[in-house]
């Protein structure tokens, strides 16, 4: 591993290091590390290297998160529904978020929008907002988990995504579904999330249009993925076997993110 370096990270609080790494690591790793003291130290054992200085402690952060991903895709269950809740239940009104602010939201010209599909499938020809608004579609009411600690109940309505895959000649067997989306985002997900019977093209809320605010004219609704997962103001759909990526992901964020 070479000469370790023993200069702790300028400005960060070693504590909080260690409550920020405990929360990636899965159940087994976390209950081994707070027995050893819940210490630089430990996490010094657990991952075989010295974690006080920058390079270690980014380099071991990202190690835990990726294994944590890994472990949350093999723990999902694509059969395990999200809960779902009544009318009754639906925040209103329901929060907007976004990495902006609410006025700067896109401003997609329905008229002239056409989703570009693309990668693994037969048909290739986009698809206008009337063309998609003439698939079978499904209601659900559950609830938007965001990662900044909030939560609100939703009343979403589109097509299944996949019943959409299907749709378009999707091979199934690919790995990744991308999204494009018109302010820049971005989001992959794995194949087992876009089939799964709750992960919806959502083109309406609580049986209306989609609000611009909420992502019209479309969003891809994941209730069983924290909500940075779920892109809106969709341009783009690619099924391929390169995982893309994603806006927040690309900057540090577990990438699987399931509930």
């Amino acid at each position: 591993m070479g000469r370790i370096r023993k200069l702790l990270i300028p400005g960060v609080d070693k504590n909080l290091l260690i409550k920020d790494a405990t929360k990636l690591m899965p159940d087994l790793s976390r209950r081994r590390f707070i027995a050893s003291g819940a210490s630089l130290g430990a996490l010094t054992l657990l991952t075989g290297c010295d974690v006080s200085d920058s390079f270690s402690a980014d380099n071991m952060l990202k190690q835990i998160s990726k294994f944590n991903d890994g472990v949350q895709a093999l723990m999902f269950n694509p059969n395990a529904l999200a809960p779902t809740f009544p009318e009754s239940a639906i925040t209103r009104p329901f929060p907007f978020n976004g990495y902006y602010a609410e006025d700067e939201v896109p401003d997609v010209d329905g008229k002239t929008y056409k989703l570009e599909v693309g990668g693994m499938i037969d048909n290739k020809e986009q698809w206008t907002l009337d063309r998609l608004y003439a698939l079978p579609q499904v209601s659900q009411i559950t609830r938007h988990v965001c990662v900044e600690g909030w939560s609100a109940i939703g009343s979403w309505q589109g097509v299944r995504l996949s019943e959409f895959l299907k749709r378009i000649g999707a091979d199934t067997r690919a790995k990744y579904v991308w999204f494009q989306c018109a302010e820049g985002y971005s989001n992959t997900i794995d194949m087992a999330t876009a089939l799964h019977p709750q992960t919806q093209l959502t083109f309406k809320f609580d049986n209306q249009i989609l609000p611009r605010k909420y992502g019209f004219p479309m969003k891809c609704r994941i209730p069983t993925k924290l909500g940075f997962k779920n892109p809106k103001y969709i341009t783009a759909l690619y099924v391929q076997n390169n995982d893309a990526g994603g806006y927040w992901e690309n900057q540090g964020y577990n990438w699987f993110s399931g509930l």
